[in-house]
């Protein structure tokens, strides 16, 4: 089986996994160093079986930080947006809520701290995303500190790699 197959078969299970809340993880994400010392955080807007991050974004703008949502650009682009409140989101082409055109630009060298989304996930910090590959583009020059948190069933004990996939620093996990 190929890497890209494995991937595939990956995503179908991911499909088939219960949704499931990642209010404590979302606590632990927060009280790490790294955010609590962040001016600028990324956190990405959680859809279909991913987390609700709604609650995470609310806090971390109480928090007085600066939060960065991505916007997708053409040719499988990405650039990250400031918002000040969940209302300047609008659905993308894929239907997911970003940033509106009013929101400005934050470069990569101000974010300080970002929370990456996936579908899956293993220990060394490689993830399973929908396979177009926006994130990995966009992490290849980062250079903050990235997280991810794995919920319950979506951690796997080797995620399927290729030589443009970039891991996450730190997983989370409910352990």
């Amino acid at each position: 089986m190929t890497v890209k197959e494995r991937k595939e078969e990956l995503r179908r299970h991911a499909a088939g996994l219960p949704q499931v809340e990642a209010g404590a993880l979302f606590d632990r994400f927060l009280a790490l160093p790294q955010v609590e010392a962040a001016d600028t955080v990324m956190v990405f807007y959680g859809t279909g079986r991913e987390p609700n991050t709604v609650p995470l974004i609310r806090a971390l703008l109480n928090m007085g930080k600066r939060v960065a949502l991505p916007v997708c650009l053409p040719h499988r682009g990405m650039e990250a947006r400031q918002v000040l409140d969940i209302d300047q989101l609008v659905p993308n082409r894929f239907g997911i809520p970003e940033p509106d055109g009013s929101c400005p630009v934050i470069g990569k060298h101000e974010i300080a701290a970002a929370l990456i989304p996936h579908l899956m996930c293993d220990r060394d910090g490689y993830r399973l995303g929908w396979g177009g590959g926006y994130y990995d583009r966009w992490l290849a020059d980062f250079p903050g500190f990235t997280v991810c948190i794995c919920r319950p069933g979506r951690l796997v004990e080797h995620m399927p790699r290729e030589e443009f996939d970039v891991p996450v620093q730190l997983v989370l996990i409910e352990e």
